[in-house]
């Protein structure tokens, strides 16, 4: 993407509603939808707002407004930005980038499966209502054709019609992963589509891409309130709402319940990735990013609070159609979007309307093989999230809070919007966000469980080893770049440290500071 101008200069917003736009695209997604909903009921309904709000405060608003505030300050990309800011830690920027090019991996993946959806929701019959098909077992029930009071005492040997396409007519699902089998061009054509998609929106730079962003930001809003209400108005939906919400006070007992709040904080904000950064570098200087900050963490956390209820409302209704408990409907991840939601809409009347306005939200969220699953799976879980975004958010956190020095952000800040920002943030780059994070870290690796699919399908040591490599090629990079360039650098050890944590003399402050030590010096001779 062409982020210069014909003077040299970094291209900027062409108006502060495309910059939020673009950042609410970005911060509201997919882990609204699918992810935060799910854990909330799993870890306590009510009782998870408690970690999750703290690991909010603690983490996800400080490092937003951090990597937001550095980006706009340096007005430089997501390695330049700590080169400039704090040579030593340019690793960090590094580590970032691999953690945004395998969750760009992620994400393309998922709109390749969301877009096929989308194409045969078009279908005069929905292909995952009915047991008829092709790819169907005998194993195959049909929840439409059901007993609204049958009670499905058989669920251990039958699967839904939804799930049956959802595993052997999407996936093809193999044996496992070193089972890699051909590939379906049907999901590669869909894949190159989203790809191109994806390359014609941003080819043009962000003044183009600006524009993207008033359809494909404010539409899934819209579609969200559409099926919010829908859902709300289903019998059986209250069910699923206070099965969402219902607190469980003993959950917070258990450290995973923690550990599942604070990734959550992780994902849905888009810190430790750099992705805030760019998109802050393309502000204008004066731009007020400390409240932009704060207002777009508020909307994502009450998007994915208000999520909640347009999918347990649908569960509640699934349930009840079933005749079983919401927890045996509920899903999370790929298997409550492309299962749970898919088996609801062909319950309901014109269920074409509502898989099209579904679909297409998650497609805007977002903007294979037979084994492509399982691999999906790795790259998500070791290459993407959990160890190596809280690693890199540690050292982060330092990085600016001890060396930057956190009172030098601050006074960024201020040069930048006329306001300097509360205590608590210099607390929390400084003490708290770097405590959690490491504490958090060393929880993960401590309760570390190996991934499985569906919960029964153990991967091979060599798949393991490939995911921990995933992993440690961003954890790695931090301390591994930071001591290369100590070697590479010249003098003592001491003059090396000295010169890799002086920021860049051609920052704003550092320019003005070195500006007026010059004048001291003249008006002393």
């Amino acid at each position: 993407m062409n982020v210069e101008t014909q003077e040299g200069k970094r291209e900027q917003w062409s108006s502060k509603t495309e910059f939020l736009l673009t950042v609410c695209g970005n911060v509201v997604g997919l882990g609204n939808v699918w992810r935060f909903p799910y854990l909330c009921y799993k870890n306590g309904g009510g009782a998870f707002l408690v970690p999750y709000l703290l690991y909010v405060g603690l983490c996800g608003l400080p490092l937003f407004l951090l990597e937001t505030s550095i980006g706009q300050y340096t007005q430089q990309g997501i390695v330049t930005c700590w080169r400039s800011l704090c040579p030593l830690a340019e690793g960090v920027g590094r580590a970032e980038l691999l953690i945004l090019i395998y969750d760009s991996i992620i994400y393309l993946v998922i709109l390749a499966w969301t877009l096929f959806y989308l194409v045969f929701s078009f279908s005069s019959q929905l292909p995952w209502a009915s047991c008829g098909n092709t790819w169907n077992t005998d194993q195959c029930v049909d929840f439409t054709s059901l007993n609204h009071t049958a009670n499905w005492t058989s669920k251990i040997t039958t699967t839904s019609a939804a799930t049956e396409f959802w595993e052997r007519r999407v996936l093809a699902i193999s044996g496992g992963i070193d089972e890699v089998g051909s590939v379906r061009w049907e999901l590669m054509l869909c894949l190159l589509a989203c790809w191109a998609v994806c390359y014609f929106c941003i080819w043009k730079g962000i003044r183009y891409s600006g524009k993207v962003v008033y359809f494909t930001a404010t539409f899934p809003y819209l579609m969200l309130l559409v099926l919010l209400v829908r859902g709300l108005t289903l019998p059986g939906a209250w069910e699923g709402v206070q099965f969402y919400l219902y607190p469980d006070p003993v959950r917070l007992a258990d450290p995973q319940v923690w550990m599942e709040a604070g990734t959550q904080v992780f994902f849905s904000y888009c810190v430790g990735r750099g992705s805030q950064t760019v998109l802050g570098s393309f502000n204008k200087y004066n731009n007020n990013c400390y409240m932009d900050s704060f207002w777009l963490c508020l909307l994502n956390g009450c998007t994915s609070f208000v999520a909640g209820f347009a999918v347990f409302s649908v569960l509640g209704f699934m349930a009840q159609k079933q005749g079983v408990s919401v927890a045996m409907v509920a899903e999370s991840g790929p298997g409550l979007a492309f299962i749970a939601f898919p088996q609801a809409a062909a319950m309901m009347p014109f269920p074409q309307l509502w898989t099209v306005c579904f679909f297409f939200m998650l497609l805007l969220l977002g903007i294979d093989t037979q084994g492509g699953i399982f691999v999906f799976q790795l790259i998500d879980y070791y290459g993407c999230s959990g160890a190596c975004v809280l690693f890199v958010a540690v050292f982060e956190s330092l990085a600016v809070g001890w060396i930057f020095g956190a009172d030098h952000m601050e006074d960024a800040i201020k040069d930048m919007t006329a306001q300097r920002p509360c205590v608590l943030f210099r607390l929390c780059w400084r003490y708290f966000t770097p405590l959690v994070s490491l504490s958090s870290f060393i929880l993960h690796m401590v309760d570390y469980k190996p991934l499985k699919f569906n919960r029964w399908y153990m991967y091979p040591d060599w798949a393991y080893a490939l995911g921990w490599a995933m992993a440690l090629s961003s954890i790695l990079l931090v301390p591994l770049w930071g001591i290369g360039k100590i070697c590479v650098g010249t003098g003592s050890l001491r003059q090396r440290l000295a010169v890799l944590c002086h920021p860049d003399d051609e920052l704003p402050l550092t320019r003005q500071g070195n500006r007026q030590n010059t004048e001291m010096e003249t008006f002393k001779i």
